[in-house]
């Protein structure tokens, strides 16, 4: 389709520089209130709603240890957590920073109209979560923090854009991004089926994740993998794209008892319900976590996710769920309880068509956050002069291999605030491997990029991938003994692409449980599609989600490229064929009468 003209979206002000930014999370939002704040012409993008982020979704809270910290609690103490629970793989000094700097951008929050939950004394309530040494949990309106910050910061932004000193662009889709000589320039988008560019002085992107890669998720419809396609489009580097952490217990939509053709927010049912006693059960009604830990349904989340995948690859049925029964809480702690201790999940799963104190409630593992993604340094500057990534978008290091529990909402914040410190400065970027960041790797873990043209030039760039090595997981005779290999994504060499198949495979071949054949059978049917659908190049039609499907395709190569390479399990990233791992999970799997607990579970 040939292109429309462009509409020009309005000049850059005489004497004031002008940062895009792309993105409506916490760290965009938070980002473009700094640099209005401080004299920028600032332009925010969004392709829904303002409130349209994984930002709003989130039920935890921020991790900062504050000027008046918990009795023993340190930076350091913060530090150490952080680089445990990323398994060896965190860029220390990144970690170091955010985890210092943290106290300063929770004031920056309260200035901007956010408040926290507090004691009775009116001291912050801070709350303890797994990995964390000592209470350091900031949360607003208990389980509703997300909503609370960003509906704060929403209100803020709408303030200046009705001040006429912030621009707003709602309902606008990014669609690749400008360039001069190698600099990054300025945006290019659809809106109401028109096209459009934006110049600016710097992009900054905050487009958050890609849960839509998968077929359960936590993420709303717009974690489509955007921002990371535009920046590979235009030749970003980026990092430890393998690592992508799963949620154990995800509602699912459409399975319940009255829940026929619903659909809605994605649903977390948080492990405090596991901890109050719920248990999970298979279709048959048999509880099944004790088989796989000691601590059963209490074990560490990644546990808990892994031996639900395992178990419903031992039933044949890789994309289907299991049942968590609150119903013996009600059972102990009497009529109500259930509703008086959790009345958000109650309200949303009786919205859902199912009343936990009657019925089992079907969950499964569901992609949560992506640890890799652009690569930046400790200025959130990426690999091209003029281009910025923060939050989820972007891999700073800080979270390694597997993210502790919120952390998410503060690097988003430190590092939307170290790039706006960097754009008033008027420093672009390091822009060469030379400066990159101790946890630098080139793209898609080590995979060249070549341009269909030869050479960088105006027009879009397409990405080729070379196959997959051949050997990969080679010998393995797949990873779940008697279930074969290829049965888990009901996904043959005749399917056609489409947005269902792509989250399907991905969910049984690259998922919570991966392995070298399974990968290798990914990577082959994504390099079908990419054949016809073409994702390393930017779609020129005016349909927004044509240009999703593209951006969840390239992503998806990216993801399972990474996740070949990578042949041990570290972290949020498991090979079950990996040498230590390997033989057991066979085992496990031929047992059809019962299961044995298994140590490469209980591994955190």
């Amino acid at each position: 389709m040939k292109a429309e003209p462009l509409v020009p979206v309005g000049p850059v002000m005489p004497g004031r520089r002008r940062l895009v930014v792309i993105g409506s999370g916490i760290a965009g939002l938070y980002a473009a209130l700094l640099a209005t704040d401080a004299g920028a012409s600032v332009v925010l993008l969004t392709k829904g709603g303002l409130d349209h982020s994984n930002t709003w979704y989130a039920q935890g809270g921020i991790s900062a240890v504050l000027d008046e910290p918990a009795p023993g609690d340190t930076a350091a103490a913060h530090i150490t957590d952080t680089l445990q629970a990323g398994a060896g793989h965190c860029n220390a000094d990144a970690v170091r920073l955010m985890c210092t700097q943290a106290r300063h951008d929770i004031a920056g929050l309260q200035r901007f109209g956010v408040h926290f939950d507090l004691q009775p004394a009116g001291s912050p309530a801070l709350g303890l979560e797994a990995a964390h040494s000592a209470p350091r949990i900031l949360h607003a309106g208990g389980d509703a923090t997300g909503a609370k910050v960003a509906g704060a910061l929403i209100q803020a932004v709408l303030s200046r854009k009705a001040a006429g000193v912030l621009t707003v662009i709602t309902n606008a889709h990014a669609t690749s991004l400008l360039h001069d000589d190698g600099t990054i320039t300025g945006v290019e988008f659809l809106k109401g089926g028109n096209r459009a560019e934006l110049r600016g002085d710097a992009v900054l992107l905050a487009t958050g994740g890609a849960g839509r890669l998968f077929a359960q998720t936590t993420n709303p419809a717009v974690a489509t993998a955007d921002g990371l396609a535009l920046a590979v489009r235009a030749g970003a580097r980026t990092a430890d794209l393998e690592f992508f952490q799963f949620h154990p217990t995800c509602l699912v939509r459409n399975a319940g008892p009255a829940s026929s053709g619903l659909a809605g927010e994605p649903l977390l049912i948080s492990e405090a319900v596991r901890g109050e006693g719920a248990v999970l059960v298979d279709g048959n009604g048999k509880r099944f976590m004790r088989a796989y830990h000691p601590d059963a349904e209490l074990a560490p989340r990644d546990v808990v996710s892994r031996s639900i995948a395992l178990h419903l690859a031992k039933l044949g049925d890789p994309n289907g769920h299991v049942y968590l029964d609150a119903r013996v809480i009600e059972a102990a702690r009497g009529a109500g309880f259930l509703a008086r201790r959790f009345p958000t999940l109650t309200e949303k799963t009786l919205a859902a068509g199912i009343d936990w104190t009657r019925d089992l409630v079907p969950v499964a593992p569901a992609a949560h956050y992506w640890m890799g993604g652009i690569l930046t340094d400790l200025h959130a500057r990426t690999s091209l002069p003029g281009l910025y990534a923060a939050g989820e978008v972007a891999c700073t290091g800080v979270q390694g291999a597997n993210r502790l529990a919120s952390n998410s909402l503060l690097e988003g914040l430190v590092f939307g605030r170290r790039a706006v410190e960097d754009f008033l400065s008027g420093d672009f970027g390091w822009g060469s491997p030379e400066g990159a960041p101790p946890h630098a790797r080139s793209a898609a873990g080590g995979l060249p990029f070549t341009h269909a043209s030869g050479a960088p030039s105006g027009d879009h760039l397409s990405v080729t991938f070379p196959a997959a090595s051949a050997g990969a997981g080679a010998g393995s005779g797949g990873p779940f003994g008697g279930v074969p290999a290829s049965s888990g994504g009901s996904i043959d060499v005749e399917t056609p692409f489409w947005r269902d198949a792509l989250r399907r495979l991905m969910t049984a071949k690259a998922g919570v449980l991966r392995d070298g054949v399974l990968l290798q059978e990914a990577a082959e049917t994504l390099g079908r599609w990419a054949a016809v659908v073409l994702p390393g190049t930017a779609a020129a039609g005016a349909d927004p989600r044509e240009h999703e499907d593209r951006n969840l395709l390239l992503a998806a190569q990216l993801l399972v490229a990474a996740a070949l390479e990578r042949t041990a399990s570290l972290g949020a990233h498991y090979r079950s064929d990996s040498p230590a791992d390997a033989a057991g999970i066979a085992d496990e799997l031929q047992e059809h009468s019962r299961l044995r607990p298994k140590a490469s579970l209980v591994r955190d």
